[in-house]
């Protein structure tokens, strides 16, 4: 083990210019540019041969099939150079969903086909990528070609007088440079030393070249041959939508439960409790004033239930004053102290003003119950277009954002409004939670 770490670090002390020829990615991303070419001369030819035929029979219906076979095969051809790039350039882009249509039918279909932005961006790919093949072909082999030859020529000259009666390669001239003919064959101990100069240099040369061409070919693989934005963005909103509604439904379950088991229950008891009291009013006036004032009690513990209820629903407070009083009254009720500094220029619309008012509560909430901290800090600002959260505690730390923790759920609704929550909870602590919420006032 040793050994192999020893040998690792003498050979990193090789520059990196010079390990650079030799190291897997350059064989791998240069095999991917001399393929280019064969691959871009099947796309090619089988994109402009389909398109065409497909708008010359647009005159009868058959040109409709024709052209959504045409872009049916940019698709294969799409996904073989995704799987080409993923294993040469270790370049992994999503496949792209399929095609959406908004009823059934062969009709619906075939419109859904030929209005596919994906589908045409493949034809482009493939339009695109033969004259971009031809180029990355001729340069890469070249550069890999006359460099090798060059560096190692002194060890291959001798097939020159061997086989072709001439002292080597000639440059100009005429004859074999034998009998005394003017030109220049590279035979000597210069041209020997001329010939490995250059050939270093372009095998030096030859893995930034590579790179460079291998680059603008991650970038045509990832922006003609992967998902749409928009189609990603159509995903996670649905994704986004499917968590709002599990939240909502989620918090009408909470709300019929507390109700049911809260304010309701303590109200059917108040009103069995009135019932009799009712009837000890005649038999005994004394019993009856003490029932009515038991249940004189109870209506006003219901009352705190149904306000604690309504707050938990959308708090007076944060409507009449805003985020400032309204995170003050959370702080008050938590059992641990809490400092907060709000610093908002203006107020932020409802929607999003709510969101962070639940999101710093349910915080808090998390301190109070889990963090045994002593102390805790909730912070609120604007930056650009952005409402800024930090809540801090002192507690023992070791928060996370696993799936069905709170956090979990906390971190899918701010998602669904393109809001971010970033926790930072090392085990022993402090607690650090930042969230992230779009302004829009």
């Amino acid at each position: 083990m040793a050994y192999g770490i020893q040998a690792a670090r003498r050979e990193h002390r090789l520059p990196t210019a010079l390990r650079a020829p030799l190291e897997a990615r350059t064989w791998r991303e240069l095999a991917y540019l001399l393929l280019n070419l064969p691959m871009g001369i099947v796309g090619f030819v089988w994109t402009v041969t389909m398109l065409s035929l497909g708008a010359g029979l647009l005159i009868t219906f058959i040109g409709l099939p024709v052209l959504v076979l045409a872009l049916g095969g940019c698709r294969a051809i799409g996904y073989a150079e995704r799987a080409r790039a993923r294993s040469l350039l270790w370049l992994d882009v999503e496949e792209p969903g399929p095609v959406r249509t908004k009823s059934r039918g062969f009709f619906p279909w075939l419109g859904g086909q030929l209005g596919s932005g994906v589908n045409w961006r493949h034809a482009i790919y493939c339009l695109l990528h033969l004259p971009w093949g031809v180029f990355t072909f001729c340069v890469s082999l070249t550069f890999f070609s006359y460099g090798w030859g060059l560096l190692t020529y002194p060890l291959w000259r001798w097939i020159f007088p061997v086989y072709f009666n001439q002292q080597g390669i000639q440059i100009y001239g005429n004859g074999n440079g034998l009998n005394g003919q003017h030109g220049w064959w590279l035979h000597t101990p210069l041209d020997m030393l001329l010939c490995v100069t250059v050939g270093v240099t372009m095998v030096l040369l030859l893995p930034w070249v590579v790179r460079g061409m291998a680059h603008i070919d991650r970038m045509l693989v990832s922006g003609l041959l992967g998902p749409s934005t928009l189609a990603d963005r159509v995903t996670e909103l649905e994704s986004d939508r499917g968590a709002v509604v599990d939240t909502a439904a989620a918090d009408l379950r909470r709300i019929e439960r507390d109700l049911h088991d809260g304010a309701q229950a303590r109200l059917v008891a108040l009103a069995m409790d009135l019932g009799m009291a009712k009837e000890k009013l005649l038999e005994d006036p004394a019993v009856g004033a003490a029932m009515v004032e038991e249940a004189h009690g109870e209506v006003k513990v219901a009352l705190q239930e149904l306000r604690d209820l309504a707050r938990g629903i959308h708090p007076a407070i944060l409507t009449d004053r805003g985020l400032g009083p309204s995170l003050s009254a959370v702080a008050a009720r938590c059992t641990v102290p809490v400092s907060v500094t709000v610093d908002l220029p203006a107020r932020p619309v409802p929607a999003i003003e709510g969101i962070a008012y639940f999101t710093v509560s349910e915080l808090l909430q998390n301190v109070s119950k889990h963090s045994g901290a002593s102390r805790a800090a909730v912070d609120v600002w604007q930056t650009g277009d952005r409402l800024m959260l930090h809540v801090y505690d002192n507690g023992r730390g070791g928060a996370a954002v696993d799936a069905g923790s709170g956090l979990a759920g906390l971190s899918e609704r701010l998602d669904s409004v393109d809001g971010v929550l970033v926790v930072d909870s090392p085990m022993g602590g402090p607690t650090r939670i930042a969230a992230e919420l779009p302004w829009r006032v």
